[in-house]
């Protein structure tokens, strides 16, 4: 393919083209909602109620008691309704406490405090001194709450319910959260209640964007997440594991709204002992596909491990673009080029992934975050850039006259055309004589020139090989 050829080209029949001027619809976001908390002590289905409430699977169910950890927030259109609001589902009440119980507990009564509406959910099949409890705690919250009582699976239970009623708080449901049971009458019931007055649609010009935080367990994931949004949103704790649930939070960053998704860490298949690890792990991988950018935790100390790779071949296999953060670098030893070093290590033991940013960061002591987000929105710019077609076959001509293909009986092929496809994945499909004839070697020259000739540089670059339309008929 020479200039001339690229200058009289057409766009192969059926070839999908991202327009440089396509005008993506202004984004809405929505201030001011009022927030509806999940409370009750364990095991009570807040979380399968909150999920039905928000009209999906979002937060881990389980029969264990305390799956629930940090809670989980999801802006959503209440069920059967048109009001906008954030739900929130928190961790159990629990009277007697270990381990991660009391830093659970205490972010489940700080939403309390800032609730909208609290929906005190309870067991209609029995009354525990953890619900006596917190309906005593609960008791001056009163003006606010609605006491919901769950599993009443069939009318038969239904008199069981009136045994909740000596707390005194009025009005009172009865609900299966597990069958769909009166949940449309709770929903009313949470609409009547709450002022939508002070909510705010907002026109943004640009949609928020998506990071999610991955790495290995006690990597400094949420450590990160509280140090980005300016509060303690995710529970940290040396225990690794923490995290169950998908955490999400919503910062500025220099006028840019950005959505920050906090992982559980993830382990090797065959240390993934309980259900609830499972499912947190896989809801963690699912993350991938909707974040735009995904900050890699490494630990700085322990350097790279095979989980690492793996981590990120999700990332790549989903062609978003991945920052290598080294973490916790404030527990490296103070030396002359110690990053570069470092640096270069990684690049050198983690050589697929050579074109991707590497940032030293400490969470715990704020080094790093500025650079670490300019990064991401930069590479966020790069990820959903638009590459002008002629402009890209022209680049692709002078490439091929540069490196021509190889010349061989087996090897030889002709470059036809090339299009992007689609951005954020960038990706690109090559029209060839030969699409089996092409080598690993060559693609790999094709996307190290895609990122030299676009600036693309830290994007991942998938590429398609197809053969040409008139090919196919020649054959």
């Amino acid at each position: 393919m020479n200039r001339k050829e690229v200058a009289q080209n057409t766009p192969p029949q059926g070839a999908t083209i991202v327009r440089a001027d396509t005008d993506p619809s202004p984004a809405i976001r929505y201030e001011n909602l009022p927030l509806v908390v999940l409370t009750g002590r364990p095991n009570v289905g807040k979380s399968t109620l909150f999920n039905r409430l928000i009209g999906k699977r979002r937060a881990i169910t389980d029969p264990t008691p305390g799956v629930t950890r940090d809670p989980i927030e999801e802006e959503c259109e209440l069920w059967g309704t048109d009001k906008r609001v954030l739900m929130a589902d928190t961790g159990g009440f629990k009277l007697e406490r270990e381990g991660l119980d009391e830093l659970v507990v205490a972010r489940t009564l700080a939403y309390i405090e800032r609730a909208s509406l609290i929906l005190f959910l309870v067991d209609v099949t029995e009354i525990t001194p953890e619900d006596e409890e917190f309906a005593a705690f609960l008791r001056p919250y009163a003006k606010k709450l609605l006491l919901v009582v769950n599993k009443a699976d069939s009318p038969e239970r239904d008199a069981l319910v009136w045994a909740h009623a000596r707390w005194g708080f009025d009005p009172m449901f009865f609900i299966s959260a597990e069958h769909n049971r009166n949940i449309g009458e709770l929903a009313q019931a949470i609409e009547a209640r709450l002022d939508f007055s002070r909510v705010r649609e907002v026109e943004v010009e640009k949609a928020d964007i998506r990071i999610a935080i991955m790495g290995k367990p006690n990597t400094g994931k949420s450590t990160l997440l509280n140090a980005l949004v300016g509060h303690e949103r995710s529970i940290v704790s040396s225990e690794p594991g923490t995290t169950r649930d998908v955490v999400e939070s919503r910062f500025l960053y220099k006028s840019r709204g950005i959505a920050v998704l906090d992982t559980a860490g993830i382990r090797r298949k065959k240390k993934v002992t309980d259900n609830v690890e499972y499912y947190s792990v896989t809801r963690s991988i699912a993350v991938v596909s909707r974040a735009d950018i995904v900050i890699l935790m490494i630990d700085a100390e322990e350097g790279l491990s095979e989980q690492d790779k793996k981590i990120a071949a999700f990332a790549v296999e989903a062609g978003r673009p991945v920052v290598l953060a080294l973490s916790k670098w404030d527990k490296m030893p103070t030396m002359k080029n110690a990053f570069e070093a470092a640096r270069d290590r990684l690049r050198f033991f983690f050589g697929q992934m050579a074109y991707a940013p590497v940032l030293a960061i400490s969470a715990k002591e704020g080094q790093g975050i500025d650079k670490l987000m300019s990064t991401v929105v930069s590479l966020y710019g790069k990820a959903n850039k638009v590459i002008e077609t002629s402009r890209l076959n022209q680049a692709v001509a002078a490439w091929v006259e540069e490196t021509p293909p190889p010349a061989g009986p087996r090897t030889r092929f002709k470059l036809r055309y090339a299009v992007q496809a689609s951005v954020n994945p960038q990706r690109f499909i090559f029209f060839v004589t030969r699409p089996e004839a092409v080598a690993e070697s060559y693609r790999s020259f094709l996307k190290n020139k895609i990122r030299l000739e676009f600036g693309l540089d830290g994007i991942p670059i998938k590429l398609e090989l197809r053969a040409s339309r008139k090919d196919r008929l020649r054959s």
